[in-house]
Formats: structure tokens, sequence, C-alpha cells
């Protein structure tokens, strides 16, 4: 079974080691949901240094390709920051639909079956 791609995005904190627990818990909910999880802040972070200038537009440039491919794009977390503005932007510009975690999974949610 092909997953369509769910590029996953938030209002991430300062701290990269809760950041990488949090995103990867967001990534498990939406491959339990059915999706290819695509998640930058997990897949990047491990090699690129955003502190080198031209890194730092290579991941944008990245994330940015990655989003493009992408079938679906999800907010998860209750804040939003201008990062997330961009990418629910960029979505729109793209006509890639956007969607939050708590969408995605309510919509699954309601295909299964319940046993009464």
């Amino acid at each position: 079974m092909k997953r369509p791609l769910a590029y996953i995005t938030a209002s991430w904190g300062v701290d990269p080691t809760e950041n990488t627990e949090i995103a990867a818990k967001y990534s498990r909910k939406v491959f339990d949901a059915g999706y290819s999880p695509i998640c930058p802040i997990l897949m990047l972070s491990t090699f690129i240094d955003d502190g080198i200038p031209q890194e730092h537009k290579d991941r944008q440039d990245i994330e940015l390709d990655y989003l493009r491919r992408s079938n679906v794009l999800v907010v998860c977390g209750s804040r939003i920051d201008e990062a997330v503005k961009n990418d629910i932007a960029i979505a729109e510009r793209y006509r890639i639909p956007a969607t939050t975690l708590n969408g995605i999974l309510t919509v699954k949610s309601h295909g299964q079956k319940t046993n009464k």
C-alpha cells in the first residue's frame, strides 16, 4: 500500500532534544494514521548546521522541496509561529491541503470499526 506523504510542521522550541522527542511522537501518530511522515526537524537536524549560512539556505531549499512533494501539510501542536504560517502559505500556494494532527486522527477514527 502506498502511503500519501504528510509534511509535519510545528512551532518548535529551543531545546533540540525535546524537539526530537516531540517530532518523533507526531511522526508516529501521522504514520499510524496511514501516511508517510516527512518531518524535516528529524531528518535534517542530524547533519545540517544552521550556523553556517549556506547550510541554513540549503536546509530551507530542502524543506521547500519536501513540502512541494507532499500530499498534505499537517500542523501539529497548539502554537502557530511565523515558520508554521509560512509553511501554511506555501502549501496554499501549491494547492496542498493543510490540516491539523487532530484533523488527521479524527478522520482516521471515523474509518475504524468499533466493537460494541
